[in-house]
């Protein structure tokens, strides 16, 4: 009787063994397939390359492309998004500012951007562009193909030259996200609250005022 005893605890402790590395080896599957996951569908690492987004990205800086971003949802103006322009000979990601959006109309006239006949007002700090290229003459989006811009607008390629011209929804990657160092997240970087600086320049003004008059 103790002899089957015994033979019972020693099937019972090799239950639990057997249950311990079942376990163990499905976390491990988990995680694996959890890391594949990210890699593959979710985000991925890059590196940005010259300085046509300058001041908002600078060459050289590692950024996270959440590829997830627009499987749910669409590219909104002001996105810095990475695309790679299927066709085209070179393997490199481009990343570049969302400023027309399908179906729009683009214009760019006297250095500034007009979308569907009006004026841009842009949350960025950018200089007056001074080569429209192909936006000099109204530039109609089809209902997949987003107008992007550099930051730094007089020294990117961008939609406004052929060799990138509009880009289209399948070749977007995904949503420029993270900055690693200096960590932000981009589209927080060089972007300005409008009505702060509106309120700013309105108490500047009303000191002026106060000034004058008290002289």
């Amino acid at each position: 009787m103790n002899f089957d005893l015994d033979r019972d605890k020693k099937r019972s402790r090799q239950k639990k063994i057997i249950a311990k590395i079942a376990i163990w080896v499905i976390e491990i599957a988990a995680v694996i397939g959890l890391a594949y996951f990210i890699i593959n569908f979710a985000l991925e690492k890059t590196t940005m390359l010259g300085n046509s987004m300058d001041v908002t990205l600078q060459a050289d800086n590692k950024i996270i492309i959440n590829k997830l971003a627009y499987k749910f949802g669409k590219p909104k103006r002001y996105d810095v998004i990475v695309f790679k322009q299927s066709g085209k000979e070179h393997s490199y990601y481009n990343i570049k500012r969302v400023i027309g959006l399908p179906g729009e109309t683009v214009l760019i006239k006297d250095g500034v951007v007009y979308i569907n006949d009006e004026v841009l007002e842009e949350p960025m700090i950018t200089e007056p562009i001074q080569i429209p290229g192909l936006a000099e003459d109204k530039i109609t989006l089809e209902e997949d193909e987003y107008f992007v811009l550099g930051d730094n607008r007089n020294n990117s390629e961008d939609s406004r030259f052929a060799n990138i011209a509009n880009v289209v929804r399948k070749d977007i990657i995904g949503k420029a996200w993270l900055r690693l160092k200096p960590f932000d997240f981009v589209n927080k970087i060089n972007m300005y609250d409008k009505a702060a600086v509106e309120k700013s320049a309105s108490e500047e003004q009303a000191k002026e005022k106060k000034v004058k008059e008290s002289e």
